[in-house]
């Protein structure tokens, strides 16, 4: 129970003062904002519908950005009426492969932004003008200058350049992010998952209109985790209504390559509203006329099923993964948690059911449900609430450092707990070096050619020194909004550099699928590889060291016993040219019986020198 704070008559300064943080569900297709008013979490309206359309209008026949509904009133300009900005943010303009009608600009490794006839309108600028439509609907709605910060769901899968992405737009909007949260965990604070006292795992399936997420979730003594995630960042309900569309196409005899963009979107919201229509009914009466030609047919939701099997397939897919990586079988669940406009359609509640052989939870309704959850949180923040749940979301992919022969060192492994600080000693690797360089990769293989680089700096002023003896400590931090920060420091003389990782743009669904993927299909591969490049690494280590030994103590040597050393050094150095690596071992070892002979001679030397001139008397 809440309690009221009572002071004396003109002893408080803010008599009437109330702090409010908002729960904004940045959707694909539509966005809510939610607040906690009288101890209930709950979704601000627009009109007579709680969900803003998240689509911007940047054309001539205005001269400002008009956002939400009225954008809608323009949709069929459609190179200049942005819809599903969400699909863009944080990617580079080469993974952007799914159709769309927008003229985009920029190279391909950067960002694109939408060429529209109010000039260039970034993916980050357009949700920027969406989340602060709803900041100022929401302040309409509060006490003046009561608004104190918002929490901002985002889909589980999203890296660290779409949620950096997601955060400045936010910033733009004039909003103080408290906290970027993943929508399936938001989900489940809805559902109260908190308040349960007995350990559980909790399955939340979030297909909205633009992306598809699914979390594993436990509670266990008062801490929720993120066992683990994973999901599709493209792929919704906008897919479900292009595949209804595509069926309508191949009705009438004709190919989508047949149909122009302006058609292929009218069929697409026709495709909608049949959709709409059959999670209330059972069949669905169609007449329209596609190039010319009239198509009459009955759809019902047996024939629904079959339609839209392609998207059902890839979710269960993705469920399958998620329980994989966290070693727990659909009988070991305690609920399955509907999420997403697109969960209310009934041929997918029945695949869910039929899937996971139990009937799934859906009584919040699931456009809100995420919004009240971030409501609930934000709240929980703002007020410093004792009753703050502890949330553990976690990596979606492993992070790891670049080393010698390109192998990559996992500094945090995949589903690690965030936030989480990883700290790890390296050191040089060649005599007198002063200089490293830090790169960063992101990828489930043991080698970087095969993983994403994310980011890269150097570290200068170490001390020259023998190779081996400098001692450079890497820390990797994830705070818990996702964003990586990776520091280096060389021990002995304290001089620190470090990078926050924002990549200039994400993954895309194909580089998610195979990053995850490609360590499980390549496991016996990368294993033999990395035997071989850490043998390699080991031997040009050994050379090195052989001839700084040779350059400082040749003179102890024969010249025989120089000729055989360099001899069996030079062997070595050429079998490193192949990928033979019993070859490499065989010339390691022949290697060693000179080596080994050289480094006692060196180590008697030693010990004469430092016995030079003193008495037994003194030992």
């Amino acid at each position: 129970m809440s309690l009221l704070q009572i002071s004396e008559p003109n002893q408080s300064k803010n008599p009437h003062q109330h702090r409010y943080a908002l729960g904004i569900d940045l959707g694909t297709t539509h966005s809510l904002v939610a607040v906690v008013r009288s101890g209930r979490s709950e979704v601000l309206a627009f009109g007579q519908s709680p969900l803003l359309p998240s689509v911007v209008y940047y054309g001539k026949k205005s001269s400002r950005p008009i956002v939400g509904n009225d954008a809608l009133n323009y949709a069929d300009d459609h190179k200049n009426t942005i819809i599903s900005a969400k699909r863009f943010m944080g990617r580079a303009k080469s993974d952007i492969k799914f159709s769309h009608p927008y003229d985009l600009s920029g190279n391909h490794q950067t960002m694109p932004a939408f060429l529209t006839a109010q000039g260039e309108k970034s993916p980050v600028e357009t949700s920027a003008h969406i989340l602060r439509h709803l900041k100022n609907h929401a302040a309409a709605a509060l006490p003046p200058d009561s608004i104190q910060g918002a929490v901002i769901t985002v889909p589980a899968y999203f890296d660290d350049a779409q949620r950096a992405a997601t955060k400045d737009a936010a910033t733009a909007a004039g909003l103080n992010v408290l906290r970027l949260l993943n929508e399936p965990t938001a989900a489940a604070i809805a559902y109260g998952i908190d308040k349960n006292t007995a350990q559980g795992n909790y399955l939340v399936y979030d297909l909205g209109g633009g992306t598809f997420d699914v979390s594993l979730l436990r509670l266990s003594e008062g801490v929720f985790e993120v066992l683990a995630t994973g999901g599709n960042s493209a792929l919704g309900g906008d897919d479900i209504d292009r595949l209804i569309a595509h069926w309508l196409i191949q009705s009438s005899h004709l190919t989508p390559a047949d149909i122009d963009e302006t058609e292929k979107s009218r069929l697409a919201k026709l495709a909608k509203t049949y959709k709409q229509a059959l999670s209330s009914q059972d069949s669905v009466v169609i007449e329209v006329e596609i190039g010319g030609i009239l198509v009459t047919q009955t759809l019902n939701n047996d024939m629904l099923s079959e339609i839209i099997q392609p998207v059902i397939r890839r979710t269960t897919q993705s469920c399958e993964q998620v329980m994989r990586d966290a070693k727990i079988d659909k009988s070991n669940l305690n609920d399955i948690i509907l999420v997403g406009g697109s969960t209310r359609m009934p041929v997918i509640q029945n695949a869910v059911t039929a899937y996971f052989e139990r009937t799934p939870l859906c009584n919040i309704n699931p456009d809100e449900v995420v919004a009240i959850g971030a409501g609930i949180a934000a709240d929980q923040l703002i007020n410093q609430s004792n009753e703050t749940l502890l949330l553990l979301d976690v990596t979606p992919l492993s992070l790891g450092i670049e080393t010698m022969g390109g192998l990559v060192e996992v500094i945090i492994p995949r589903n690690t707990p965030i936030p989480v600080t990883r700290r790890q000693v390296f050191t040089t690797h060649q005599d007198g070096q002063t200089g490293m360089i830090i790169q960063v990769v992101q990828g489930e293989r043991d080698t970087v050619a095969n993983c994403r680089g994310l980011a890269r700096f150097e570290l200068h002023g170490i001390p020259p020194m023998k190779a081996g003896l400098a001692r450079i400590e890497v820390t990797y931090a994830i705070d818990a909004n996702g964003q990586l920060t990776v520091s280096a420091r060389e021990t002995t003389t304290d001089i620190i550099s470090q990078i926050q990782v924002s990549p200039s743009y994400g993954l895309s669904e194909e580089q998610q699928e195979q990053l995850l993927q490609a360590g499980f299909i390549h496991a016996a591969e990368d294993k033999a590889a990395r035997m071989l490049i850490e043998t390699k690494v080991e031997a040009q280590r050994e050379l090195l060291a052989l001839q700084s030994a040779l350059d400082e103590f040749t003179d102890l040597l024969s010249d025989e016993e120089q000729t055989n050393l360099r001899h069996h050094m030079q062997v070595t150095a050429d079998s490193l040219n192949t990928d033979d690596k019993a070859a490499i071992d065989e010339a390691i070892k022949a290697l060693k019986v000179h080596s080994d002979h050289f480094a006692s001679v060196i180590m008697d030397k030693n010990v004469k020198d430092a016995l030079t001139g003193t008495r037994t008397s003194d030992w």
